[in-house]
């Protein structure tokens, strides 16, 4: 995808240069294998069971214990007493009224969810084949398929959260199966790249820019580019090349999927380049948005304009097609090893950071979609890598773990409550996997797995009990505890 057009002429490029460009990055960015799908007609806007899942992934391994604290006296005496330097002052922390928890500051953007009963914690959620007790998991080979593959280990776990598995080897994304399982019209749309957890085994996620006011579309064939003659020449041209029956089924296949790349991105390319305050913005977006955009217009963090881009898609949903919709964003620089905090202030440093753009990012987001009257419609969740290690590093930071606490936001929520097991802060206790001396670390034994927290969003997004399933393959193996009571 490109930067803006420039209002100059665009020099003429060859014909290896136009099939790399076009060929590869637009039916690569669209999915070859679902382009036919992104062809049907619309639907009105926010049709009547209309629902849209957002899934924010968090990349590095974001640290939930300075996330969501827990603020009674004996449990914050125990956090504290072992995370020292890195322990969130209790004064300093969010009240969450009714649960003996706090937000970590620097998420004060997602204060007005959490009062208006909108926003949960779910607590201590990992990749998991089946329950498993400390001593199950310590008398597990490593080769059992009873054990995530891999654990502690960024690309694998990245991946079976992704996919909703326990194998790093799955090629399909749980989002992309429930696409699939649910005929949705477009597949998963990212707007942070092509990641598993939009594949299906023969469909890619639709990757739009991740930038408001970013070209959607081929070199040159954009309706900004129509505007001279020898680019109009070459349109023509490349649709009546495409238009014309081909001599065999790859050649079929192939023109067929340009065909309807290049339907897409001109049916797309307008509402992708909309800007704040531009032409085409919406104004409740706007406004929901305008603290996270700078004086020179551009918006301060990445994550911003990645969910202003989602939320312009969801206002345009007739545009985009579907009454079911998926999208997934991201946000990286959570692996803090060193220097998580700033030495002697544990609120800031880059877990602080990062943690503000995510609460102002998701804040906005939800303000948005409450201000279109979409807030019961829209649900946005987190995911992440793993956990980090109760007991900190000797660099101000902390090392990889396993269950991690996540937050679902939106106005189907059931908020004002937390979801799942917190562990027991005791290390070498019944939920630290270590046994020796070296390995306390408190490396937590998730309580909730990858596919239960799905199977939970799924079921509120729609999907059946069969078609969940389906999606999610691994579920059996939890019986009768299938899903938790968030939404």
């Amino acid at each position: 995808m490109n930067r803006k057009a420039s209002s100059q002429a665009l020099p003429m490029m060859n014909r290896r240069q136009w099939l790399l460009r076009n060929s590869a990055a637009l039916a690569g960015a669209l999915g070859v294998g679902t382009l036919a799908n992104l062809t049907l007609g619309t639907r009105r806007a926010w049709a009547g069971d209309y629902k849209a899942l957002v899934c924010v992934f968090l990349y590095g391994g974001n640290d939930g214990l300075n996330m969501v604290v827990p603020n009674d006296g004996t449990r914050y005496a125990q956090y504290a007493g072992v995370r020292r330097g890195l322990a969130i002052p209790q004064a300093s922390l969010l009240p969450m009224s009714g649960i003996n928890y706090g937000l970590h500051p620097a998420l004060a953007r997602l204060a007005p969810a959490w009062a208006a009963g909108d926003l949960a914690p779910v607590f201590n959620v990992g990749t998991l084949a089946r329950p498993l007790t400390k001593s199950q998991f310590r008398a597990l080979p490593d080769s059992s398929p009873d054990k995530p593959a891999n654990l502690f280990s960024h690309s694998d776990q990245q991946i079976e959260w992704e996919t909703g598995s326990t194998s790093p080897l799955t090629r399909s994304g749980w989002g992309g199966r429930a696409s699939a399982a649910l005929a949705t019209v477009n597949p998963v749309i990212s707007v942070a790249g092509s990641t598993r957890f939009g594949l299906t085994e023969t469909v890619s996620p639709l990757v739009l820019p991740d930038t408001p006011g970013d070209v959607f579309g081929a070199y040159v064939l954009t309706p900004e580019a129509q505007q001279y003659a020898p680019f109009v020449a070459r349109k023509d041209a490349l649709n009546a090349l495409y238009a014309s029956g081909q001599d065999n089924d790859l050649a079929e296949a192939y023109a067929t999927a340009q065909r309807n790349a290049f339907a897409v991105s001109e049916r797309l390319g307008g509402l992708v380049a909309v800007e704040p305050g531009g032409t085409g913005a919406v104004a409740a977006i706007d406004a929901a948005f305008a603290s996270l955009v700078g004086t020179d217009g551009e918006f301060t963090t990445g994550l911003a304009g990645q969910l202003y881009q989602i939320a312009k898609l969801i206002a345009g949903s007739a545009t985009v097609g579907g009454n079911k919709q998926m999208f997934f964003a991201a946000l990286d620089g959570f692996d803090t090893h060193g220097n998580q905090i700033a030495s002697g202030s544990p609120t800031t440093g880059t877990h602080a950071d990062l943690l503000r753009e995510l609460g102002d990012a998701l804040g906005a987001f939800y303000s948005a979609m409450n201000a279109l009257g979409l807030g019961s419609d829209v649900t946005a969740f987190t995911q992440s890598d793993f956990g980090r290690t109760f007991v900190p590093n000797n660099s101000l930071g902390t090392d990889h773990a396993w269950g991690n606490t996540q937050l679902v936001i939106g106005g189907a929520v059931n908020g004002g409550a937390s979801y799942g097991t917190f562990p027991q802060l005791v290390l070498g206790g019944s939920d630290d996997v270590g046994v020796d001396s070296w390995e306390l670390q408190g490396r937590w034994i998730p309580t909730t797995a990858v596919s239960q927290y799905a199977a939970t969003l799924l079921a509120w997004f729609g999907a059946s009990e069969a078609q969940i399933d389906t999606a999610l393959p691994g579920l059996a193996a939890f019986g009768s505890n299938r899903r938790l009571a968030f939404i």
